[in-house]
């Protein structure tokens, strides 16, 4: 859509200056919000309001949810009272409640302001659960049953409210708030009689969250149970709301991508690349490459502790690159996948015995391997082809001792860290590759020094 969005905000640049306004609106009332949305996220900022200003209301509140929260907030300033209540009077409770959060205070009383009496109340309430909870996250606007109404009343009951509900798919029975059940669309059309009781079809067995559950384990559940939305109750099983699973959608990219940064050494941006400033890059940057060249200071403090052994066998060190490297590299592996096994819900604590127990295997298999090529290799290249007398086959025996017993460290230092900051109510991805690769790099220069000392005699 990029490129597509791209060719399209010149042609809207040019019919603008043309003032074909009837064509431009003829044109943006057939896209999706979506990408409406990015066509004015590469427009120029002084032609962004009018062309906003051009849709229909209902589609002009789809595609305002759509937009950066930096050209939201242009439009916010830009809009009189009665555009911005209009626009809120389209939103739904939870995209309202989206773009509040991301507003400054000036900006969210004047979003407050023009918000009416009860969809202000609700987004109030919705903003006192913790960040990343369940309840932050849901929509009080769900179609809500009585367990004695007949389905042709719940049907009517759909046509009168739906219009302004998030999703009319799943209904929810409830008796003084309490979720007893739910019914959906399809289950109604398809009774037999329109006289039979929702309390004789209705589904008792419901699964639900508490509003202080994960997003993320909200989002988890709502992929394997493949709802499309999932009741939020509080304590005392009363329904309060319901999470969508656009909703889900939109968590699970979040979190991916929040995983990702983390575990590439980097602070989580709201941004995104484009709108980052180089400021905002370096923020995010400087802190995880501060704290890793202060703690590389580790292994540089191994190499000096072990330079008479170097000095006497000069020839170690060119093969310290690889062994540092190769440990980095089989950490990583096994902490990326022990990291995306706990995100999906598929390891708990209690299963790291038999994580290590496989992850012992694996290297052991992986590490016989790498020794007995890189042994082939050193006597073949740096010994025959590079002509160096110095490599002889005790260090490349070293060298290959060295390598098997580095990839079965850094493999079982991959998956314990993870599931112990897992445990411990840490981010797993804040263990991966930065920290992992500096703890078996360490760890692979003592055991090389120390195998070097004993069989060398250095």
């Amino acid at each position: 859509m990029n490129e597509t969005s791209f060719s399209l905000a010149g042609t809207f640049q040019e019919l603008l200056a043309s003032k074909k306004y009837t064509t431009i609106r003829d044109v943006l009332v057939t896209m999706n919000p979506s990408d409406v949305a990015a066509v004015l996220n590469e427009v120029e900022e002084k032609e962004l309001a009018l062309l906003f200003r051009l849709l229909p209301k209902e589609q002009a509140a789809e595609t305002f949810v759509e937009m950066d929260p930096e050209l939201q907030e242009l439009l916010i300033k830009g809009f009189s009272d009665t555009e911005l209540k209009e626009v809120m009077d389209e939103l739904y409770v939870d995209d309202a409640v989206d773009i509040v959060e991301e507003m400054p205070a000036n900006v969210v009383k004047r979003i407050l302001k023009a918000a009416d009496p009860q969809m202000r109340k609700e987004i109030n309430e919705i903003l006192r659960y913790p960040e990343n909870s369940a309840g932050a996250w849901m929509t009080t606007e769900y179609v809500s049953l009585r367990p004695e109404m007949t389905v042709g009343d719940a049907i009517t009951r759909i046509r009168r409210t739906g219009v302004d509900k998030e999703t009319i798919y799943t209904c929810y029975v409830t008796k003084d708030r309490l979720l007893l059940g739910l019914v959906s669309v399809k289950d109604l059309l398809l009774a037999q009689d329109d006289d039979t009781l929702i309390s004789d079809i209705m589904e008792t067995n419901v699964i639900s969250v508490d509003t202080m559950t994960d997003q993320e384990e909200v989002a988890h559940m709502l992929s394997k149970y493949n709802f499309l939305a999932l009741p939020v109750v509080d304590t005392g099983g009363r329904l309060v709301g319901i999470i969508t699973f656009d909703d889900a959608m939109d968590v699970l990219q979040e979190e991916a991508t929040e995983d990702m940064e983390i575990m590439a050494g980097m602070t989580p941006s709201d941004k995104t690349y484009l709108r980052s400033t180089p400021w905002d890059l370096f923020k995010h940057r400087i802190p995880w490459l501060l704290l890793l060249m202060v703690s590389a200071t580790f292994t540089g403090m191994i190499i000096s502790g072990f330079e008479d052994a170097l000095a006497a066998q000069v020839v170690l060190t060119a093969f310290i690159p690889m062994l540092m490297d190769t440990g980095g590299n089989s950490g990583s592996q096994s902490s990326v996948t022990i990291i995306r096994a706990l995100s999906l819900g598929e390891l708990e604590f209690k299963d790291l015995p038999k994580v290590i127990w496989n992850e012992v295997r694996t290297a052991a298999m992986a590490g016989a391997v790498l020794a007995v090529a890189c042994f082939g290799k050193i006597m073949l290249v740096d010994r025959l082809i590079m002509g160096n007398p110095s490599v002889t086959v005790m260090v490349a025996l070293v060298v290959c001792m060295t390598l098997a017993i580095t990839v079965l460290v850094a493999k079982v230092i991959g998956c314990t860290l993870p599931m112990l900051a897992k445990r411990l109510g840490f981010d797993p991805a804040v263990m991966a590759s930065p920290f992992i690769t500096t703890a078996v790099d360490a760890v692979s220069l003592l055991v090389y020094f120390f195998i070097a000392t004993a069989l060398l005699q250095m």
